[in-house]
């Protein structure tokens, strides 16, 4: 049987700030295998985007662990994690962060650059998935340029361009239109099903989440129900890990 793609244990994380203490997570357990897409559902401040964070190598837990492709994080330096995180893991956010300075063809490419490959070679993979999601017209246009929907698109095919193991989606719809979000939503799908795309979404919308196969949803920082087995919810601290 294969390894789980991702395996987190008991994560847990507070943030201090003068006399108050807040536990963003509270003892959170759950399995990812290669090629699943799950979604993070409930509502604002329930620890949805702690937990990508965290699993997206861009912040360390206050106690439990994370395993990425087999490899322990918490054990990792900032240069290993920045590492993971350039060559391993790819983010779409809300606000699609293209640096509006490069055209989208450009900050399609950019990762594969930044890890040190040939121009020619990035072009072609920067080409090959713009076409892939449907915006091969507009490369040499700026962020600006283009509609919100092919702006996320572009951002879509820039977080998979190198090819990683993880593609961590926060609120990928939470700044477009009801269309272009359910476009958005169909591609997400498609690649997963076409391209064995492991795919972890947060999201607090019920039609957004519908789009996954696995659906975790969280309150207070905690697992509440996982649908992979909806008859048996996640209880307390969910400290049974939830394998795909």
């Amino acid at each position: 049987m294969d390894m789980p793609l991702l395996v987190a244990s008991n994560l847990a994380r507070t943030y201090t700030g003068g006399s108050a203490t807040v536990r963003a997570l509270d003892g959170v357990s759950f399995s990812i295998d290669r090629g699943a897409f799950v979604a993070l559902m409930g509502p604002s401040g329930c620890g949805k985007s702690t937990l990508l964070h965290l699993c997206g190598a861009m912040d360390r837990p206050s106690a439990g662990s994370i395993t990425l492709e087999g490899r322990a994080l918490g054990g990792l330096s900032d240069d290993e994690l920045t590492r993971v995180r350039r060559d391993r893991i790819g983010f779409v956010f809300q606000f699609f962060n293209l640096l509006p300075t490069l055209t989208l063809g450009e900050n399609i490419a950019l990762p594969c650059l930044l890890s040190g490959m040939p121009v020619a070679e990035a072009t072609g993979r920067a080409a090959t998935l713009a076409a892939r999601v449907g915006i091969a017209h507009r490369l040499g246009h700026y962020p600006q340029e283009v509609s919100g929907g092919e702006m996320q698109r572009a951002a879509i095919a820039r977080a998979l361009v190198h090819e990683p193991a993880l593609l961590i989606a926060d609120e990928p719809t939470g700044n477009l239109d009801s269309e272009n979000g359910a476009r958005v939503l169909a591609l997400l799908a498609e690649l997963n099903r076409e391209m064995d795309i492991t795919i972890l979404l947060a999201t607090h919308a019920q039609e957004v989440a519908a789009a996954a196969g696995r659906v975790l949803r969280m309150r207070d920082g905690r697992f509440a129900h996982d649908t992979a087995a909806p008859s048996t919810p996640l209880v307390g601290h969910a400290r049974a890990a939830a394998s795909v």
